[in-house]
């Protein structure tokens, strides 16, 4: 519909750069457990440090990324301190006060956490109707339908040519996942789980991860995008699906 489509390609390159310190992040657990014999020990504090390390980059990601976004809107030519300001007034949505904000926040992630565990309660059973095993369910089954709301505002600003909105929502889900719930899941087992998590994965996991950062970000690096791109990426993700859908379950219920 709108032919080749351009985007900001710095942004996206930090972007992928963060999902591919993810990676490193999950290879190198699994890489020291399968190098040194009874590493079970050593591996709860890696990935406590990693963790760690993780949430910090992630902090530090979020800072750069503002004041980034204040240079840019500094140095846009042709707009005086009086047009701005009357932009600023014309355009200013309601503001709400901190308290009223946290509170909305903490309803919303409330409400978010409640329907997880009724689409989990409802998705094993189909899958188990359905013959899918355990992995393709969690996967790729609960991975689309949990981001089904992020895809689809994606999908809408692509539609309307807004690419880098809808990049950095691509992108920023996969970053948020990998650098901010995971490391916090691990540091919060330490308080309320029965055992550490560790950042340990099974290598076909791994592998998995690192296949689609490398294709994200050879397609994502250089700011532009047109529909071959899209058919690669489905493809990938179909070559994927194929695999995990004839993943066997361990336990052998099925």
């Amino acid at each position: 519909m709108h032919g080749e489509q351009r985007y900001d390609g710095r942004a996206a390159r930090v972007q992928a750069t963060m999902l591919t310190l993810a990676v490193i992040a999950l290879i190198m657990p699994a890489a020291y457990g399968a190098i040194v014999p009874d590493a079970q020990p050593q591996l709860d504090p890696i990935s406590a440090w990693i963790a760690v390390a993780l949430l910090l980059v992630y902090v530090a990601n979020v800072a750069y990324t503002l004041m980034a976004s204040r240079a840019i809107r500094a140095r846009k030519p042709g707009v005086t301190d009086e047009t701005a300001a009357d932009l600023h007034h014309a355009h200013q949505a309601p503001q709400w006060s901190p308290r009223k904000a946290l509170i909305v926040l903490a309803a919303v992630s409330l409400g978010i956490i409640w329907l997880s565990e009724i689409l989990v309660g409802a998705v094993e059973p189909a899958s188990e109707e359905l013959g899918l095993s355990d992995a393709f369910t969690g996967v790729f089954v609960l991975a689309v339908i949990g981001g089904a709301a992020e895809q689809a505002t994606a999908i809408v600003a692509a539609r309307q040519n807004r690419m880098d909105l809808a990049m950095s929502i691509a992108l920023g889900a996969s970053v948020q996942l990998a650098l901010l719930v995971a490391p916090l899941l691990v540091l919060l087992s330490y308080v309320i789980g029965p055992h550490p998590m560790g950042l340990v994965f099974g290598p076909g996991l791994v592998l998995t991860i690192l296949f689609s950062v490398l294709i994200t970000g050879q397609i994502a690096s250089d700011g532009r995008t047109d529909w071959l791109r899209g058919v690669q990426l489905l493809a990938v993700y179909l070559i994927l699906a194929a695999v995990f859908f004839y993943v066997p379950d361990v336990s052998g219920a099925k």
